[in-house]
């Protein structure tokens, strides 16, 4: 019995070797490898090694050498086929029946790689055609030489709607598999033509593990919209578990270079330029737990750049949820921030942006310390309730760690802080005031940004006046959150226009905002879920009476656009409007209570604070509507 290729090739991406080996050979880690006694033969000084990167091991004493299949297989004692499946039973893989349907799909993902490489290399031709001239001049107005396009392959798609289908079928390639390797759109209308997906946009082809092109991203040229369009998913690209530079960053890692995740297929340049090779980027969605397990195997703490804004604070937040459950003793995460108003991009271009991202990524700060900042940071503990509600808080969140020693680890950590903090309070120092206390501070750059002293996330944290809270949120916000999540899940296919805006926003009240997250990670996990199997998914998470809440008869009277049978266009548009409201009213009512401190307490330190805070709302407003252009 066979396995498809592709399906191997998975298997061996999601098991950790080291981890499976580790159950029967105690290793210990050496520079980038694992080392310990081997157990083919009988030895006393340890020959056997592990490279988690290159996916083997090898005994420099007896000569055994394999794969991780092949070490189950031989420590026991089984058949490969049954070796497969005890590994693809460990990461929750369904194993393939090898039916005549099959060979024919692995048959055709081979074809499909050499249709996705025939399209790349269209794209580079075109680069260098007359077609191509804006595309290129873009690139060298970005900094880009000669050498690092090619490197890249970065290309040009022609607006024209069917330059990439001639071209390809004049090399006899099959229109129904440039459709599926997602080069073509066919409309719904049988009668109308299929037309190329991508059109006057430059192109970043996008690799596997193995260095094969995949898919691809596009950006416009001029104003067109979206700014930035991905392939779809289709049999060989899965956007939810590659990363943009993956090949580069695994070669990278062989040498021990950070590997760093940042935003954009730009930054990821402007950083392998630069010297920084182990860049990375997510395609388009925040960072997923396979993108995370994909890290894990080049290096045991990646460092998430990100902005210094609100969006960038959200995307932080998200991403510590999302590693805190899949936590393993020695992987993690850190967490860096870029000046504000900069990205990797621009910040190569300054004269000695090397040295200054090199000391931004040098003070990245631990996850859990940013788990710390997270939610002590935004707590009074003048009272024992509001000391309890921290403690409580803290203890939920790390509760979704699985692994127990890690968990443990985590349990001490937040004890001892809770302790020293409390402690601090009872002599006053606290009183009235957030609950942050010190902790991992970066006091040479203010954690690689221009922050101040008072920087308790990274934007700015105030300082509370005696007697005041926030404004509760009103109920017209909790409506149109309530409306925002509905039209989702009623229109899932929305997903792809509106989950990134969708992701750095935050809903007032805490079960609407973890149903945005519980519906957001099922849709990037399974972009192909349609609403009963989403509200199934969530009834099964125990989120049912939140659900009913969201899909209730006055969140309906209020938006009839967000019903199933209305068109998608319909339901875009009217998702979007009530978007705008409810960030309007967020920062309303952040603006009034800036205001509100002011009058309170007039001290020069309290108008800087202000002013801060009145440009912070401004851009934070411009990133999130930015993300719609």
């Amino acid at each position: 019995m066979s396995f498809p290729q592709s399906f191997l090739d998975d298997l061996r991406a999601r098991v950790g070797l080291a981890d499976v080996v580790g159950t029967s050979v105690k290793l210990i880690k050496r520079g980038r490898e694992y080392s310990g006694l081997c157990p083919f033969h009988s030895e006393k000084s340890p020959s056997f090694t592990v490279n988690e990167q290159k996916g083997f091991y090898h005994c420099f004493g007896c000569g055994a050498h394999g794969d991780v299949i092949s070490f189950v297989m031989n420590t026991r004692g089984l058949t490969f086929v049954e070796a497969v499946e005890v590994l693809a039973n460990q990461v929750g893989m369904e194993v393939p029946k090898q039916s005549r349907e099959a060979q024919e799909r692995e048959k055709k993902a081979k074809t499909l790689y050499e249709v996705m490489e025939a399209a790349c290399a269209f794209f580079e031709r075109m680069l260098r055609m007359p077609e191509g001239k804006e595309g290129l001049d873009y690139f060298h107005q970005r900094g880009l030489d000669d050498k690092t396009i090619s490197d890249f392959r970065l290309g040009y798609a022609p607006d024209n709607r069917g330059a990439l289908k001639a071209a390809l079928k004049r090399e006899d390639i099959d229109e129904k598999l440039m459709v599926e390797a997602g080069l073509l759109i066919e409309p719904e209308d049988s009668g109308r033509q299929s037309y190329d997906r991508f059109r006057g946009r430059v192109m970043f082809p996008i690799l596997d593990r193995r260095g094969r092109v995949v898919a691809f991203g596009g950006r416009v040229m001029g104003d067109g919209k979206p700014k930035y369009l991905n392939s779809p998913d289709t049999p060989l690209f899965h956007k939810g578990r590659l990363l943009y530079g993956l090949p580069q960053a695994r070669e990278a890692s062989q040498q021990d270079a950070p590997i760093i995740v940042t935003e954009g297929y730009m930054d990821v340049i402007a950083l392998h330029r630069a010297g920084f090779r182990g860049a990375v980027a997510p395609l388009g969605t925040a960072v997923t737990e396979e993108q995370i397990g994909e890290l894990w195997k080049m290096t045991n703490e990646p460092i998430l750049c990100l902005d210094g804004d609100a969006a960038g604070k959200r995307a932080a937040v998200r991403a510590a949820e999302r590693a805190l459950p899949i936590l393993r003793p020695g992987k993690s995460l850190l967490f860096s921030i870029l000046p504000e108003g900069e990205d990797p991009d621009s910040l190569m271009a300054a004269p000695d942006g090397f040295n200054s991202f090199r000391k931004i990524i040098d003070h990245a700060v631990p996850l859990a310390e940013l788990v710390w900042r997270m939610d002590a940071g935004t707590h009074k503990i003048d009272t024992p309730e509001r000391r309890a509600a921290l403690e409580a808080t803290i203890n939920q969140r790390i509760s979704v760690i699985a692994d127990e020693a890690v968990r443990s680890q985590y349990n001490s950590f937040f004890r001892d802080r809770i302790w020293k903090l409390f402690k601090g309070d009872r002599g006053g120092k606290a009183a009235n005031r957030s609950g942050y206390s010190g902790g991992f501070q970066n006091k040479k750059s203010g954690w690689g940004g221009k922050r101040g002293k008072n920087d308790h996330f990274w934007g700015p944290a105030g300082k509370a006046v005696p007697g005041m809270s926030r404004p509760p949120m009103q109920k017209k916000r909790d409506l149109q959150d309530s409306i925002l999540l509905l039209t989702l899940i009623n229109h899932p296919a929305l997903h792809d226009e509106i989950g990134e805006q969708l992701g750095i926003y935050s809903c007032a009240d805490s079960a609407l905002d973890n149903l945005r997250r519980a519906v957001l990670k099922l849709l990037d996990d399974d972009p192909g879920l349609d609403c009963e199997t989403i509200k199934a998914h969530l009834e099964r998470d125990g989120l049912s009476e939140t659900v009913l809440r969201v899909v209730g008869a006055d969140v309906i009277a209020h938006a009839a656009f967000a019903k199933p049978e209305t068109p998608l266009e319909r339901a875009l548009t009217g998702w979007k409007q009530v978007f705008s409201m409810a960030v309007s009213s967020l920062e309303d009512e952040e603006a009034k209570y800036a205001v509100r401190q002011l009058a309170a307490d007039t001290s020069e330190e309290e108008w800087e604070r202000f002013s801060h805070r009145r440009e912070d709302l401004a851009r934070r407003r411009e990133k999130v509507f930015k993300l719609d252009d």
